[in-house]
């Protein structure tokens, strides 16, 4: 156990901190993968509103600082790119 009062603070907030950010990793993860598979079924209108729901997500959890903000950047690159190819407006 720390000897430190701060760091015996620092010791019980930790696990609190971690677990109110698991909700916006996990939420976002959550919400790309839906996103995905309704890409991959094909309806354009289920997929536009998961698209911007995922991307909500992301962007949120880059503003608490749970992922760094080019990891939400990266991400939601990648979903878009997906959903463009599906609806025919890749650039070639």
């Amino acid at each position: 156990m720390a000897n430190i009062k701060s760091s015996k603070k620092r010791a019980i907030q930790n696990p609190k901190r971690r677990l109110l950010n698991r909700r916006y990793i996990s939420g976002s993860r959550t919400a790309v993968k839906q996103a995905n598979s309704a890409i991959e079924a094909g309806d354009m209108n289920a997929a536009e509103e998961a698209v911007r729901h995922a991307c909500a997500m992301l962007d949120r959890a880059a503003g608490k600082g749970v992922i760094h903000p080019g990891n939400a950047a990266r991400r939601k690159s990648r979903l878009m790119a997906r959903f463009n190819e599906a609806r025919g407006l890749v650039n070639a």
